[in-house]
């Protein structure tokens, strides 16, 4: 299957963490019936699911790594581990960073997965996004398209 999936990762409760969720929620508005895009919590075990039958995968989320908050970060996970601290703490023992890994060893791994991670300032309960993250939106965005038409091109 030839299918891009965009995958917004996040909780619209918890400040910075909402970034995956809104950011997919804007590339759907963008690419109306043109994407497969998908909103998760961030629980593995849906993750892997949510990719299932895509060979090219973009997850959108926001990250605990070191660097200024807004800072946009790109790992390609078909190539290389997700590094360790990556994530900001989550609920879930089985996250993003375990589901890529898990899906890895099990060769359920999409060909191409590729995310992108924000700094993000605050993960505290509360609606809304830090100023830096809101204002790395439209970077990220572009980001984003660069990167679908260079995933429709393959």
């Amino acid at each position: 299957m030839n299918e891009i999936t965009i995958i917004g990762v996040g909780n619209e409760f918890r400040s910075d963490d909402a970034l995956g969720i809104l950011v997919a929620r804007e590339v759907q508005r963008r690419h109306e019936g043109r994407l497969r895009v998908v909103e998760a919590d961030g629980e593995g075990a849906s993750l892997m699911e949510a990719w299932e039958g895509s060979d090219r995968v973009v997850l959108i989320d926001a990250v605990a790594a070191a660097g200024p908050p807004g800072t946009i970060l790109r790992v390609d996970a078909s190539a290389a581990r997700i590094p360790t601290g990556f994530f900001p703490a989550s609920s879930h023992l089985f996250g993003v960073a375990e589901a890529i890994e898990m899906a890895r060893a099990l060769h359920r791994l999409p060909r191409t997965t590729i995310l992108y991670g924000v700094v993000g300032e605050s993960f505290d309960f509360g609606e809304g996004l830090s100023d830096r993250v809101l204002r790395s939106i439209p970077d990220l965005l572009q980001s984003i398209e660069d990167e679908v038409h260079a995933l429709h091109a393959h």
